[in-house]
C-alpha cells in the first residue's frame, strides 16, 4: 500500500486505527511517501495444550531450558511484543521502532530502505555457504554471537533466538525481531540466556558443518561462552550433559533436516 504523504505529517495512531480495521492480512507493509512501516494486527488467541505437553517433556528430561514460554496470541501477544521492543530499544539493542500501539495491533518502522527486502542472518549465512565463502560464513555467524552477547550483557534476553529472527540491516548491523513471548517472565535469566544460545546453535551449526568451519566455530563458541555469566555457563554445561543422547543421531539426512540440525548443534556444543 502506498500513501501520498511524508513522515512529518503522519498521524501514526490514526493510521494504525484505520488499517487495523481494513487491512486484509494480520501483518502488512505500507509505504508512506519515502517511509515504509509495518502494521501488525492481533491474531486469534492460542490454546495452551501444547505448552502443557512441552512442560511435561522438559520435566522428564530434567531440562529447564525446554520449559515452554507461552505465547497466548491475541491482544496479549501484541502487548508483550510492544513492551519488549520498547524495552530492548531502551537498552540499546537494535529492534524495529514502535510508532504507535493499540490493544489490537501496532505499527513499526521498516528496518531497511523503503521497498527493499531485508534478509535474515540465517539466509545470508546460507548464501555464503552456497558460494563457498568460508570467511563470510564465520564473520556472519560471529555477528550473531556478538548480538547475543550484547543482549545478555544488557541484562535481558531474546524470545526465539533463531537466525531467522536476526536480520541484517542495510548498514550491515544486526537487528532482532519477533517478540510475542517473554522468556524472562517465566524462567530465570540464566536459563533464558542458555535458551538463546541453544536456539542460535540449532539454527546455525548446520552451516558451519556444511562449510567445513565447525572446528573454528567450536573455538569461537567456547570464547563466547567464557564471556557469559557463571550461572549461564553452569546451566549450559548441565543441559549439554543431559542432551548426550544426541550424539547417537546420524550426521547425514537419513532422519531428515530437523534432526540433522540437532546433531550439528550438539557437535558444536561439545
Amino acid at each position: 500500500m502506498t500513501m501520498d504523504t511524508t513522515p512529518h505529517t503522519i498521524d501514526y495512531g490514526a493510521l494504525l486505527q484505520q488499517q487495523l480495521a481494513t487491512q486484509p492480512h494480520n501483518v502488512m507493509a505500507h509505504v508512506l511517501g519515502d517511509e515504509q512501516i509495518w502494521i501488525k494486527r492481533a491474531g486469534a488467541p492460542h490454546g495452551m495444550g501444547r505448552y502443557r505437553a512441552m512442560a511435561v517433556l522438559a520435566a522428564l528430561l530434567r531440562l529447564p531450558v525446554l520449559r515452554p514460554v507461552p505465547n497466548p496470541g491475541g491482544p496479549a501477544a501484541i502487548a508483550t511484543e510492544v513492551q519488549r521492543l520498547r524495552d530492548l530499544a531502551a537498552r540499546g539493542i537494535r529492534v524495529p521502532v514502535v510508532l504507535a500501539a493499540l490493544p489490537q495491533g501496532f505499527a513499526m518502522r521498516h528496518l531497511g530502505h523503503t521497498g527493499e527486502e531485508i534478509h535474515s542472518l540465517g539466509n545470508e549465512i546460507d548464501h555464503a555457504v552456497q558460494a563457498g565463502d568460508t570467511a563470510t560464513v564465520l564473520a556472519l555467524w560471529q555477528q550473531g554471537l556478538d548480538t547475543l552477547a550484547q543482549v545478555h550483557h544488557q541484562g535481558t534476553c531474546l524470545s526465539q533466538a533463531f537466525a531467522r529472527n536476526l536480520v541484517r540491516c542495510p548498514d550491515g548491523e544486526v537487528a532482532c525481531i519477533d517478540f510475542e513471548d517473554d522468556p524472562a517472565a517465566v524462567l530465570p535469566l540464566a536459563v533464558c540466556h542458555v535458551r538463546d544460545a541453544l536456539c542460535y546453535a540449532h539454527s546455525t551449526a548446520i552451516y558451519l558443518h556444511a562449510s567445513g568451519t565447525l572446528t573454528e566455530g567450536r573455538e569461537r563458541w567456547a570464547a563466547w561462552v567464557a564471556q557469559e555469566s557463571a550461572e549461564m555457563r553452569e546451566v549450559l554445561e548441565i543441559s549439554v550433559r543431559r542432551m548426550g543422547w544426541m550424539r547417537r543421531l546420524p550426521a547425514n539426512r537419513k532422519l531428515g533436516r530437523d534432526l540433522q540440525r540437532v546433531r550439528a548443534a550438539y557437535d558444536l556444543l561439545t
